[in-house]
């Protein structure tokens, strides 16, 4: 539990990192459980990652969140590396021990099964398969927090083939790549999409798939949150599918994180979305 003398301190290091809503998101739990501290964007480049993560402990953190482009070399940089980050091959958390030591680890599985739970709490993994749009960090994340979940037959495709193969080389079942030239037909029998791309954001394209076999039942996921609703959760939603934004995947990975820096539980509560859509 926090310490009354103490002034709590975290952040989110990225290279750039102002447009984070995690400030936001971590602040407000900071208000709501009348800790006192902060949490604070840290503009680390590439390079100085390693030298970054060694402040924490002089500086007094209790550790920080990581995002582009820091998820996979901070590896290299931290002292343990829980088994779930291993198997990802990226970190998202840093934890400062006691001992000055730093423990990395992934939330951001937990943050997108979370959220897909909170917007649709009769949601099973297992219900059918699962198309994958990208085969990066987020893919990974994604990839195994579903197959950890239950599901049977998850389809990776991604523009550029050998990523997606060597992604289900790696994984093994239930995963394998599909060719990006067959992801139209892909989706004919798919009880869930997710596009884990950065197509769709603020100043990107739109992702190019069409939507035309997609059964009308399947859930459609985007871990873009800005903005609200991409081109492709627009056309499902159209079209009569479900959809869920990236917004609960920022939301509940900050939950274990706050938790393991400093002893308190956050929820993520209507006041929390509502504050947080507002500046999106």
């Amino acid at each position: 539990m926090a310490h009354p003398d103490r002034y709590l301190l975290a952040g989110v290091m990225g290279w750039p990192v102002m447009h984070s809503r995690s400030p936001m998101l971590h602040n407000f739990w900071f208000a709501q459980h009348k800790l006192v501290g902060a949490y604070l964007p840290l503009a680390v480049e590439p390079d100085g990652i390693g030298p970054a993560l060694r402040a924490l402990q002089p500086l007094g953190f209790a550790g920080c969140n990581l995002t582009i482009p820091h998820k996979e070399t901070a590896m290299s940089f931290v002292d343990e590396i829980d088994a779930t980050a291993r198997r990802i091959g990226a970190i998202s958390c840093v934890v400062v021990r006691k001992d000055g030591t730093l423990r990395g680890s992934n939330n951001d599985g937990y943050g997108f099964i979370e959220g897909i739970l909170e917007a649709a709490p009769d949601w099973k993994a297992d219900a059918g398969p699962v198309v994958i749009m990208g085969a990066g960090g987020g893919a990974r994340a994604v990839a195994l927090s579903l197959a950890d979940r239950g599901a049977k037959e998850i389809r990776i495709i991604n523009r550029t083939p050998a990523r997606a193969q060597g992604l289900a080389r790696e994984f093994g079942a239930p995963i394998t790549a599909i060719a990006w030239e067959a992801r139209h037909e892909a989706l004919a029998d798919a009880a869930m999409l997710v596009n884990t791309t950065s197509q769709g954001m603020v100043g990107q394209s739109a992702l190019d798939l069409s939507l035309a076999r997609l059964p009308a039942h399947a859930l459609v996921c985007d871990i873009v949150y800005i903005p609200r609703e991409t081109p492709l959760l627009k056309e499902a939603r159209e079209r009569g599918n479900k959809t869920v934004n990236g917004l609960g995947m920022l939301l509940h990975q900050g939950r274990p994180a706050f938790r393991d820096w400093f002893g308190v539980e956050p929820k993520v509560t209507p006041e929390l979305r509502a504050m947080m859509e507002a500046t999106i």
